[in-house]
């Protein structure tokens, strides 16, 4: 087999991260290691129309989607917020959701005359992620200066809800009208469950950090899920809401632009969608034996992506996270707090993360996330002084560099690695676009077990999973 591999997402240039001239290598580059694309395990997933375009396509996408949608009740002169999340700047570069943006600027103005259109984006923990977004997409300028990032500390606006007050962004809500813009990929599909996914915004880049530790802390996952919809259904919102402009995504790319006025309609559609296209490949992620796993992307420890899944998928792929019966997922967001001093859980049910990932190899990533937990779990080997610097310098990893190992240079990571792993094969989570960098050998396993894997999702899996979620499939 000739060698082929995937370009990995380039490094960039950032407050969260290491200068990329510090990367001395990238996995991809590693001996015995190729790539295999998503459409070649499960051809059945619908051809991407970016990467493989221009970006102006996304834009043809996104003006048609928006053409069914009403804006008549935005009149000459009104306000408007067009509402955005970071998460949408780390899939694919970040190009196709920043023309979604500006997209839906341009025809508010066109459509309705209105000029005094801005953009909010919302952000999680690094409080100015979204501002370096902003101004690396010069999305300032296109909003004329009226592109701001806000985040979960920000002053607070009430809202009312069926549940009692919880508490948004002031500056989310300080227009007459808003439009929610967001993206359908799983990504932390521990928080969500894949419900109600894509109006998780509302409970979480759009609220403050009070509202949104109600499942840091407090409730956990499903409190999550009924936190974003009293959020949306309160009277506040649905006095504001326009339409909700959604990036669909598959673990191949990007596949189209959804738009409606009804969020719950639009939720359904890409409920379906989102299950059956991502539940093969995390389906094929459980049938993975053992590996090292290297984090070789720009962003925080488990939002670096593979495949279109991020490294928390895998983190949790000894079960079905999207299996509502369980009550939870091996990795759930502050996961620390479900296991002891000694790593031991806490509670009864509480599954071990992933066995499967025999080591874990930190090659390139952000700081600015809770991540001891990974490395107290699983052998931890950081390439290079630099990133070791980087994560003990990071407030929120006091403890990541205590429980980790750190290497002089990747090749000797990996050879470390596999001695204590007793594998192989090797997953990198890189950012690649369409496929996943891999060893040779994990390419065998993934590809022998693909098919196998697709009939399961299709008799078993789907009828279940939106059976659980009073979902039809025709919707």
């Amino acid at each position: 087999m000739s060698k082929t591999t995937l370009m990995p997402m380039q490094p960039r240039v950032t407050q969260y991260g290491i200068a990329p001239e510090n990367l001395k290598m990238r996995a991809v580059d590693l001996a015995g290691m190729t790539s295999i694309l998503v459409k070649e395990l499960f051809p059945g997933i619908p051809d991407p129309v970016y990467p493989g375009n221009e970006v102006s396509v996304i834009r043809e996408h996104a003006t048609a989607a928006i053409s069914k949608v009403d804006l008549s009740k935005i009149k000459p002169g009104d306000s408007v917020n067009i509402l955005g999340s970071h998460h949408g700047f780390t899939l694919l570069g970040g190009e196709p959701y920043a023309e979604v943006l500006r997209t839906v600027r341009d025809i508010i103005a066109e459509r309705t005359g209105t000029q005094d259109i801005r953009l909010r984006v919302g952000v999680g923990l690094r409080f100015r992620e979204s501002e370096e977004y902003i101004k690396r997409f010069e999305l300032d300028k296109y909003f004329d200066g009226k592109a701001e990032g806000i985040a979960p500390v920000d002053r607070p606006i009430v809202i009312e809800t069926e549940i009692g007050a919880l508490y948004g962004l002031k500056k989310a809500y300080d227009a007459k009208w808003i439009i929610h813009t967001h993206n359908s990929d799983v990504r932390e599909v521990h928080f969500h469950r894949q419900v109600d996914r894509i109006l998780k915004p509302f409970g979480m880049s759009y609220a403050r950090i009070e509202t949104r530790s109600t499942y840091h802390h407090n409730l956990g996952p499903r409190g999550a899920n009924f936190i974003a919809r009293a959020i949306f259904d309160s009277p506040l919102v649905q006095e504001k809401f326009i339409a909700a402009v959604i990036l669909q995504v598959s673990p191949s790319g990007i596949i189209g632009i959804d738009a409606d006025n009804d969020i719950y309609r639009q939720n359904e559609r890409i409920t379906v969608e989102s299950l059956n296209h991502y539940g093969r490949l995390v389906r094929l992620l459980n049938k993975i034996d053992k590996c090292i796993a290297v984090i070789d992307c720009p962003g925080p420890i488990p939002y670096t992506f593979a495949g279109g899944l991020i490294f928390a998928n895998f983190l949790s792929a000894n079960v079905d996270p999207f299996d509502l019966d369980l009550p939870l997922t091996p990795y759930c967001f502050f996961a620390e707090m479900a296991y002891n001093r000694q790593g031991q859980p806490r509670f009864p049910g509480v599954p071990p993360i992933n066995p499967s990932m025999k080591a874990v190899i930190n090659n390139y990533s952000f700081k600015g996330y809770p991540s001891s937990f990974f490395a107290e779990q699983t052998p931890t080997i950081v390439v290079g002084n630099e990133m070791a610097k980087l994560f003990e310098s990071c407030p929120q990893n006091p403890e990541y560099m205590k429980h980790a190992v750190v290497s002089k240079d990747l090749e000797s990571a990996v050879k470390f690695a596999q001695k204590i792993g007793d594998t192989d094969q090797i997953i990198v989570f890189d950012g690649a676009e369409g496929g996943i960098n891999v060893s040779e050998s994990l390419r065998e396993l993934m590809t022998s077990k693909a098919n196998e894997v697709s009939e399961e999702v299709k008799q078993d899996l789907m009828p279940k999973w939106l059976r659980q979620r009073n979902v039809s499939n025709r919707a």
